[in-house]
């Protein structure tokens, strides 16, 4: 089957900016003949440390389903994403929802672990990530679940498909910037690594999409000091065996990647590892996992939970009225 992995280049914290982007590069996943669209982790928002997210949780049955189910319905594929998401009770957890050509819902996976500063905006959920698509058993997952050993349990065998996305940022060109520098080398190999890798650990191919372009943003904790970086990674769809298919670099920016995916279960090619993490985080982000998990799980109880929704203006509602 023909499946298209979306990147985007996000304006942090603008949610009608970004689903309007979100339907126009779907629209070209779709026009490429993709009968499976995915969108990045946060196609919404995008994600840094900006106050501005914290207002920008949307219901789940809003304007970003409606995205999902416009592309689903008009070009016959099934289409998946996630984003920050605002329940009746006031909770925000970063819900990929996956949507049939039919329109209707056929599952959710909340994230299970925010990541460094993402415990600012969001809490994590307990599902296990395998939802049923037809006779395709399919598991989600999103960015940094892609770097624990507890995602692989979740899903190996068990899948025939493994769709997701990431908002991955670099480290920062801080001094000194040979010893950042060095960090960065492997935190973007780790980027780029992690669909193909989780795909050979699982046993089954993964349409695995992303975001690029600068971010910037204040550094929790420690006033005065700024983020200046890029979202990395590249989309890219890989085989059961963890080969690329197609793959878009982070530099290329906003853009579609399309290949035809043979689904199903293959016997894993890769050991289960016994750590924790499936790959060496290195020290910086080793640091932030501890530090901003503490300072963001406060920050968001403060300023997060209990609001209500950002009432987003729907794209495919707007075209309908014009």
């Amino acid at each position: 089957m023909r499946c298209a992995a979306l990147q985007m280049a996000p304006v942090i914290g603008d949610v009608d900016a970004n689903l309007e982007a979100a339907l126009r590069l779907g629209d070209e996943a779709g026009a490429a003949g993709a009968e499976w669209i995915v969108l990045p982790e946060f196609f919404t928002t995008g994600v840094a440390f900006d106050e501005r997210l914290a207002g920008a949780a949307i219901r789940p049955d809003g304007a970003a389903l409606d995205v999902l189910r416009d592309l689903a319905t008009r070009h016959g594929a099934t289409v998946g994403g996630s984003f920050l998401a605002r329940d009746d009770a006031g909770v925000v957890r970063n819900a990929f929802l996956l949507v049939p050509p039919a329109g209707e819902l056929l599952g959710r996976h909340d994230k299970d672990l925010p990541t460094m500063w993402e415990n600012a905006f969001y809490v994590g959920g307990e599902d296990d990530g395998v939802l049923q698509a037809g006779e395709l058993a399919v598991g989600a997952a999103v960015c940094w679940e892609l770097m624990r050993t507890q995602t692989v349990r979740r899903m190996r065998g068990r899948v025939d498909l493994v769709v997701g996305g990431s908002c991955w940022w670099s480290i920062p060109e801080w001094s000194p910037r040979a010893v950042f520098g060095r960090m960065e080398i492997g935190n973007a190999a780790n980027a780029a690594k992690v669909a193909s890798a989780f795909a050979e650990l699982v046993g089954a191919p993964m349409v695995h999409a992303a975001h690029a372009g600068a971010t910037e943003c204040p550094m929790p904790w420690m006033p005065g000091l700024r983020y200046r970086g890029t979202l990395e990674g590249g989309a890219v769809i890989v085989d059961a065996r963890g080969r690329a298919l197609a793959r878009r670099d982070a530099s290329e920016g906003a853009g579609v990647v399309v290949a035809d995916v043979v689904p199903g279960r293959v016997p894993p090619t890769a050991e289960m590892p016994g750590e924790y993490w499936l790959h060496e985080r290195g020290l910086m982000p080793a640091f932030a996992w501890t530090v901003q998990r503490a300072h963001g799980r406060r920050w968001y109880r403060k300023n997060v939970s209990g609001r209500t929704p950002y009432e987003a203006r729907s794209p495919v509602r707007a075209r309908a009225q014009a």
